[in-house]
């Protein structure tokens, strides 16, 4: 199938108040979702979570999150978000299965719902930033920082495995390309993904052509790039796309990487899996073409630039 099918640029699946609304129906597979809310000021949002569980996860502003408020039992978490997702690490919201939801933010923002059909019900719970490992991967220019909010390993969900990844301007992540698209005990999981971007504008920098030519230029929106290449399994999903601000790429199978960021853009993307298996674990198999890269790593140092930022209190 062609890419087009797989990378949805921003508003192609925008339905009601979500800028994107992405659930197994509209991805064609069966477990992950993910929806992207803005709530003007003094705005709030319900929604019911049915089949599957949610994490409310703050990409711009702060936020209050009621659980079942009407119900004895109910429960209210008050995220203090963060102004970007390239100035702070965020708190967070786990909404289980078969509840209602409010979302509500006095100053406005915008909030990621990053979901996955599950079977087990979880109690609701506050996920503080303090809590968010933070980690490095990687080294010189395929560096990139991760916040592993809800990795298989750091926060404990049914189905739902979701991390963010910070890539500085020129650098590659999501590299060496790598897959899990089959079930391979102990060494591949098999797990639908989507990739969530955002892009930092440029800074300002001077005007071409020196002082007369009237100072500092605008802040300039960037793009990135997203390559997927055909496993030989499943749909064969094939991508390679220039992505920007609000952009989604679905991600059924295939080796995915890199994630390119552009010279002067960093680059964030939010990344949504679930899958069938009955361990929820993220295991990958690398390309066997570029796994060597792996091997250069420990001769080098991380990107002076990362981390962008850590955990309240914490270390990389």
């Amino acid at each position: 199938m062609t890419g087009e099918r797989f990378h949805l640029p921003a508003g192609r699946a925008a339905s009601g108040p979500y800028a994107v609304d992405i659930d197994p129906g509209l991805a064609g597979w069966d477990r992950s979702c993910l929806r992207v809310l803005t709530l003007p000021p003094g705005g709030a949002h319900t929604f019911a979570t049915g089949t599957a569980e949610w994490i409310v996860l703050p990409l711009s502003g702060a936020c209050t999150v009621l659980v079942n408020p009407h119900a004895d039992g109910g429960e209210t978490f008050d995220l203090h978000g963060r102004d970007s997702v390239f100035a702070a690490v965020t708190d967070f919201a786990y909404v289980p299965r078969d509840a209602h939801a409010t979302v509500a933010s006095g100053g406005g923002g915008r909030f990621a719902l990053a979901g996955a059909r599950c079977e087990r019900r979880l109690p609701a719970r506050y996920g503080p930033a303090r809590d968010v490992p933070v980690e490095l991967r990687g080294t010189g220019t395929c560096s990139r920082q991760v916040n592993n909010f809800a990795a298989a390993d750091t926060f404990a969900c049914d189905r739902l495995i979701a991390v963010e990844v910070l890539t500085p301007g020129g650098n590659w992540s999501s590299y060496p390309p790598h897959k899990h698209d089959e079930d391979r005990p102990g060494e591949e999981s098999r797990l639908e993904e989507i990739y969530y971007f955002e892009i930092a504008p440029a800074p300002s920098a001077p005007a071409r052509g020196g002082p007369a030519s009237g100072g500092p230029a605008p802040r300039t929106e960037g793009v990135a790039y997203q390559r997927v290449s055909p496993s030989g399994r499943g749909r064969n999903t094939d991508v390679l796309a220039e992505v920007r601000t609000g952009d989604a790429v679905l991600i059924p199978d295939g080796w995915h990487g890199p994630s390119i960021a552009a010279p002067g853009h960093d680059l964030y993307y939010l990344n949504v899996m679930a899958g069938p298996g009955a361990e929820r674990a993220w295991l990958i198999r690398d390309h066997p073409d570029h796994a060597w890269i792996r091997a250069t790593w420990p001769d080098l140092p991380a990107d002076p630039r990362l981390p962008l930022y850590t955990a309240p209190g914490g270390t990389p």
